[in-house]
């Protein structure tokens, strides 16, 4: 049986990781993440996906130190990027992905939330990159991620210590985007991604995608595609749906074109 499975509810989707007693990540998790985000991709009228760790301790505790030990220098650099694709994998999956962190979330844990667009967390957890007390680094984008989303100093901080922080101390940084007690983050992502893909699918798409690329680009540029999303989605379907819902006093009904 696969240890990451997803299901379906409507406009979303559901995948969890389940691999106890504490989610580790390993390369069959990476490869059953690979294969459900290429299905869900394929999955007409999914809008919307939430990721989550199966029991009350952990979202994903890190990675299965022991694959490490065979590994030297050629070796290593295979092996993570096999990881790093994945995860990229998830940051450019079409629509939102929110990640209900329901428990420790470290390592490869933290660098898998931090791949998703928003992060929902239960008080008790605890997050962090520990990978510098094993003498190395996050391999799986987390040196790059983690300072785009809460600036060098912080990022600097957690890498440099290698020490979990709370989950208080994860939203005052920015780390993560809504707090929910014990248990909380699955309902609560659900209720999100609900909200999220009851919206227009070319405008949940595209501005996704802005977002992910303008941050890259300087800001003239960035908003001059900006113009160019506003243009495609003036001339869809869905435009003409809302503006007429809108006038009208009713629900839209969007069709994704």
């Amino acid at each position: 049986m696969s240890k990451v499975s997803w299901e379906r509810k409507d406009k979303i989707a559901i995948v969890t990781i389940d691999n106890p007693p504490v989610n580790t990540l390993n390369k069959e998790i990476i490869d059953g993440l690979e294969k459900a985000f290429a299905e869900l991709e394929k999955e007409e009228g999914v809008y919307a996906v939430v990721l989550t760790g199966n029991g009350p301790k952990s979202f994903v505790a890190g990675a299965d130190i022991t694959q490490f030990i065979p590994l030297g220098g050629d070796d290593s650099r295979a092996f993570v990027q096999v990881g790093v694709k994945v995860f990229q994998k998830i940051a450019d999956f079409p629509y939102p992905v929110i990640c209900a962190v329901n428990g420790y979330a470290l390592g490869g844990g933290l660098e898998l939330a931090l791949a998703c667009d928003i992060r929902i967390v239960e008080e008790h957890a605890k997050l962090g990159v520990p990978e510098i007390g094993l003498g190395i680094i996050p391999g799986y984008g987390g040196t790059q991620r983690l300072p785009r989303l809460i600036g060098s100093g912080a990022a600097k901080k957690l890498l440099f210590s290698g020490k979990p922080i709370t989950a208080e101390e994860a939203s005052r940084i920015g780390l993560a985007d809504q707090l929910v007690p014990l248990e909380g983050s699955l309902d609560a992502a659900i209720e999100m991604a609900n909200t999220f893909a009851d919206n227009a699918p070319m405008s949940l798409r595209i501005a996704k995608d802005l977002v992910n690329k303008g941050i890259e680009m300087n800001l003239s540029d960035a908003i001059n595609c900006e113009s160019d999303g506003i243009k495609a989605l003036f001339e869809s379907e869905d435009k003409k749906e809302g503006v007429s819902a809108f006038l009208e006093k009713r629900k839209p009904v969007f069709i994704g074109k």
